[in-house]
């Protein structure tokens, strides 16, 4: 990669991010700052109801998207591979809706109190609440979605949408399973975080008129960076600081959901010690953390999926050089070596 000056939000212009994104990832969004205030001003928008009290839950749940991630894909993929336009706008708008739907529901399935330093749909109002929140969500997206005039791009949103879903599905089946493999896991990411990557920023290419080589470029850099986030995100909720991160953490233990450093320290032990960790994840969370922290850096599980991620990283990285230099090129490569360090 060729280095470039770097660019930084001024204090003015940080006012046109939201409230949750911290500053290095603005630091980072800083070539598309204008463009994600345009987005935020139709979510703001598009996210609102007559009626108070849906109202009030409708900007609760705006507010939880916080980073912006997926929004930064699609404009950050656009200005590196030509420009952006209206449409950009509109799909940034459309993806975070889709992926705040997913958080919504996945608080409900952990059973999660805390998300952005803000209470959870479910901690605050109920289930029910965040369920039909959720749906709205992805059914306003895709409502959304109808204002494009290629069908194409409606049908491989609602076909992203479904494969999220189908990602989730199998991860719930899988509770309890000490038997899942790496690759299994793999796969199971893939679908539940990587495709909504994976669309974004093929997406941004598309609509930038991008050539078919450099869309598929993004298509994979998408791809590999949303492996590497969900990776992090696992090690986070084992040995993450739960105010630094901002959100429940644990959750995947309390549901014994078996995540890469737990198959890859159960892959490792010899039966009797196996059988010695099996028994003490179905033991409740709180007591068992440490313990099953200590077991998991004595058999360098932590490092070994920190490493996997970085693997990711670098793949994604690479998928980067077939563009030329660019502020835009530069902060998909920063984006990526954020998603490896992140603590939040």
């Amino acid at each position: 990669m060729v280095p470039e000056q770097e660019s930084y939000p001024s204090e003015a212009s940080a006012q046109r991010f939201p409230w949750a994104v911290p500053l290095d990832l603005r630091k980072i969004y800083a070539p598309v700052e204008a463009e994600i205030a345009q987005v935020e001003q139709l979510l703001e928008q598009e996210l609102s109801s007559r009626f108070p009290t849906v109202d009030e839950l409708m900007k609760h749940g705006f507010r939880l998207g916080g980073k912006r991630m997926r929004p930064a894909l699609v404009l950050l993929s656009a200005k590196a591979s030509g420009k952006v336009c209206e449409e950009h706008i509109l799909i940034s708008a459309v993806v975070e809706m889709i992926h705040t739907a997913t958080l919504v529901h996945d608080d409900v399935l952990d059973e999660a109190t805390l998300r952005r330093h803000l209470m959870t749909v479910n901690a605050r109002w109920n289930n029910e609440a965040s369920v039909l929140l959720g749906d709205y969500l992805f059914t306003h997206a895709l409502c959304l979605t109808t204002r494009l005039e290629d069908i194409s791009v409606y049908r491989l949103l609602a076909e992203t949408t479904r494969t999220l879903c189908e990602g989730e599905l199998r991860q719930v089946q899988h509770r309890g399973n000490y038997e899942i493999s790496e690759e299994e896991y793999l796969d199971i990411i893939g679908e539940k975080t990587a495709a909504l990557c994976q669309c974004a920023a093929y997406l941004g290419a598309y609509y930038a008129g991008a050539s078919a080589s450099q869309q598929e470029a993004l298509r994979s850099y998408g791809g590999d960076l949303g492996v590497a986030f969900q990776i992090t995100d696992d090690l986070l909720d084992l040995v993450g600081d739960e105010q630094t991160v901002g959100k429940s953490l644990g959750t995947d233990l309390a549901k014994q959901k078996l995540t890469l450093p737990l198959i890859r320290l159960l892959a490792q032990l010899a039966e009797q010690d196996r059988s010695a960790v099996v028994e003490l994840l179905r033991q409740p969370i709180q007591a068992v953390r440490p313990a099953l922290c200590d077991w998991l850096r004595r058999t360098n599980a932590l490092n070994y999926s920190y490493q996997k991620a970085k693997e990711y990283i670098q793949r994604a990285q690479s998928h980067l050089e077939v563009f030329p230099p660019s502020p835009a090129r530069t902060a998909l490569a920063q984006l990526a070596d954020f998603v490896l360090i992140r603590q939040h």
